[in-house]
């Protein structure tokens, strides 16, 4: 998918089979837990939109326009979202370690003026969030957890950059730099980073997407052997790695009570926690990517363990798909969530709609409409949020006008 590579379906790649143990393993090690004051439950029917900055893919169009252009193409974004009946705007403010906010821990982004740490001259963030409440919308910050750079030349980056000051919690993998989850330090300064935004500004909520550790590159190697020997306190170099994002989610969690306790906090994870084949709790699916086993992400265990207000699985895949059904996941993500306090969105591909290279499903306008009309089957399913922002504008075959039209003929409740 343009400028956005974890949205993608999944292919084929070798498993590998983590026993089923393991995230109860894991759970035990971290604890459960327990009752946090101040949570606030996801509103109903969420309609929300995302909109991407990483590569310019929404907003800016493109880097190094005027504050003025960037402040229109932004407004005009939620004006959008109020036109298709919308609620809730999903805005990408720290797209590879570096923020559209006045932050003090990390660099202002180079897709606002093309070079990393320049100031635009306005304060999107938190524009975005003023505009937004004033026309009833709610605003998330979208946030890249460990993604430094889509490239993986270290002096690239601003001389300031945390990055470059602590080369140690950095890794290239895949012709990129990550922050290495197994180094404690580099976790914290994570969520200092994304907790800044929070302290700064009302936002609605808090979303980290589907990168934790990366998708695996064929052929390489996540090099944090180093982390490992000095962290790994005896654990499989699996469990380890998923203790890692285990703590910065429950961590995160937790001090957005403290921060700022009416803002949600919540995870869009690629699609599959786990194939049926590796784990009998698993969906009845064949991905070739799992979060549990590739991205070193228990979903399934915050979920359980409380740690997120919500949890919106990119199912962009169509109704009868093999490998992964569409009407097959969203009925395993309901049966997740029952029964507990944690609300579930569905991620839907409106950029599939209409493109030739998608398959014949995705040219049927009807697609997208059949999915919320299946979702409202379930009970547990508490809204949507539509990929991306110029999808929805180019509105390709009128697939999300039809969804409008059929699901979203009233206005949405006012934030």
């Amino acid at each position: 998918m343009p400028a956005q590579p974890s949205r993608r379906a999944a292919g084929p790649t070798r498993r590998r089979l983590i026993a089923a143990g393991a995230a109860a393993a894991t759970g035990m090690l971290l604890g459960a837990a327990a009752p946090v004051p101040g949570r606030r439950a996801a509103r109903p029917q969420l309609r929300g939109l995302w909109a991407a900055s990483v590569n310019n893919a929404d907003w800016p169009s493109k880097p190094g326009l005027s504050a003025d252009v960037q402040r229109n193409e932004l407004t005009g974004i939620l004006d959008m979202a109020v036109r298709n009946r919308l609620n809730a705007v999903f805005l990408q403010v720290r797209p590879s370690a570096d923020t559209c906010w006045p932050s003090t821990v990390e660099p202002w982004s180079k897709y606002l003026t093309g070079t990393q740490g320049r100031d635009p001259g306005w304060d999107p963030l938190g524009t975005a969030v003023t505009e937004a409440h004033r026309r009833g919308l709610q605003l998330h910050a979208w946030m890249n957890p460990y993604r430094i750079s889509l490239d993986d030349r270290l002096e690239a980056l601003v001389p300031a950059h945390p990055a470059r000051r602590n080369p140690d919690w950095v890794v290239r993998y895949g012709g990129k730099l990550y922050y290495n989850p197994g180094v404690p330090e580099a976790r914290a300064h994570v969520e200092e980073a994304v907790l800044d935004a929070v302290r700064r500004y009302p936002v609605d909520g808090l979303h980290f997407d589907d990168y934790f550790y990366p998708y695996p590159v064929k052929g390489q190697r996540f090099d944090d052997e180093e982390a490992f020997a000095a962290n790994g306190d005896g654990l499989e170099l699996a469990d380890w790695r998923r203790r890692n994002v285990d703590l910065l989610v429950s961590e995160v969690y937790q001090r957005i009570r403290t921060v700022r306790s009416g803002t949600v906090f919540g995870v869009s994870p690629f699609g599959v926690w786990r194939n049926r084949s590796a784990d009998e709790a698993g969906s009845a699916t064949t991905a070739g990517v799992q979060t549990f086993d590739d991205l070193y992400a228990d979903t399934r265990s915050w979920i359980r363990q409380g740690w997120i207000d919500y949890i919106a699985p990119q199912l962009y895949w169509p109704i009868g798909f093999k490998a992964a059904d569409y009407a097959t996941l969203v009925e395993w993500w309901s049966r997740q969530v029952d029964g507990t306090e944690v609300a579930l969105h569905i991620g839907e591909a409106v950029y599939r709609a209409g493109d030739p290279a998608q398959g014949a499903a995705w040219q049927d306008p009807a697609e997208l409409s059949r999915h919320l009309t299946l979702c409202a089957r379930y009970p547990q399913v508490k809204g949507n949020i539509h990929y991306n922002a110029s999808a929805v504008l180019r509105n390709r075959i009128g697939a999300f006008a039809g969804l409008v039209k059929d699901h979203y003929q009233q206005s949405a409740p006012a934030v």
